[in-house]
């Protein structure tokens, strides 16, 4: 499994965090049931994902 590390504005966060409660489900399958619904029609998460992906490439390269 590989770990994605996001920074949410505090507005997101409690959204996600009463979604999670109300749904009986951790912060995370809330996070990752989203990103799964809405993944393919939010062009902000298709801009994001290839640029964590190039950060990741480039620590690496730094380790």
């Amino acid at each position: 499994m590989e770990i994605i590390r996001l920074e949410v504005d505090q507005d997101l966060l409690r959204s996600l965090t009463e979604a999670a409660r109300s749904n009986h489900s951790t912060l995370e399958q809330e996070c990752v049931k989203r990103l799964k619904q809405n993944g393919r029609r939010s062009f902000y998460l298709q801009a994001l994902v290839p640029e964590l992906r190039a950060d990741d490439q480039q620590r690496r390269a730094a380790h």
